[in-house]
């Protein structure tokens, strides 16, 4: 005999794929998030330093940077001067997702708030304009949820938690933006030469530049793109 309470056929897939795809790396932010709260705070800074930054900066490895020139003792000078560089490649990625954001002041401002490595990726990712819109949105409204829970209850624990980063969890990032362009370099081999160029400029430097720098360098590889209908 059938239960009254069976569940309703299609039910199981009722969550949006966009959500169900962005879930992860929402996942791996709050971990991190954690991370830096309570890496913050053990270090000196008050609760509200490491909530108020990401509610405001959000930047994450560009925070993290902040926030060790900070506990290292240099100024405020400096600590915004390594964040202002990390952070120097959301420019290019601003560019990329511009007409996705829509044409309002509104949805233009706060979406430049939401621009990241993986906000950009997963937009750029999906077909059609419609559905790249909704992708950036869904992702980067969760992604700046995640992070600044995790940064609060990091704060809140202090410097019980230590530091999370050690299990490892925050190669989320990079496989989710590994899969993620995955198929445009498939389809493409203009994408892909590019790839290969600003891949290969990234891990050449990274030994000999702070973190983050050699993801803008690795940009210099679009120089090999040609846009439809150039000439060979």
């Amino acid at each position: 005999m059938r239960s009254p309470h069976r569940t309703p056929p299609g039910c199981a897939r009722a969550v949006d794929p966009l959500v169900r795809d962005s879930s992860l790396v929402w996942l791996a932010s709050g971990i991190v998030g954690v991370s830096f709260g309570a890496v913050s705070v053990a270090g000196g800074l008050p609760v509200w330093a490491p909530v108020l930054m990401s509610l405001l900066v959000y930047a994450g490895s560009a925070q993290f940077s902040a926030v060790g020139v900070l506990l290292a003792g240099g100024g405020p000078a400096a600590a915004v001067a390594t964040g202002l560089l990390l952070n120097t490649r959301t420019a290019a990625f601003s560019l990329a997702v511009a007409e996705i954001l829509g044409a309002g002041r509104a949805s233009r401002f706060l979406g430049a708030h939401l621009v990241t490595d993986e906000t950009v990726a997963f937009a750029l990712a999906q077909s059609g304009r419609a559905r790249q819109r909704r992708a950036f949105w869904i992702s980067g409204i969760g992604l700046f949820a995640a992070w600044n829970t995790g940064v609060l209850a990091g704060a809140l624990a202090g410097g019980a938690l230590g530091d999370t980063a050690r299990y490892g969890l925050d190669a989320a990032f990079p496989a989710v933006l590994a899969a993620l362009v995955l198929p445009a370099l498939r389809a493409d081999a203009a994408v892909r030469r590019c790839a290969l160029l600003g891949a290969a400029l990234a891990l050449a430097v990274t030994p000999a530049v702070p973190a983050g720098v050699p993801v803008l360098l690795a940009l210099a590889g679009l120089l090999l793109h040609r846009r439809p209908g150039a000439a060979a």
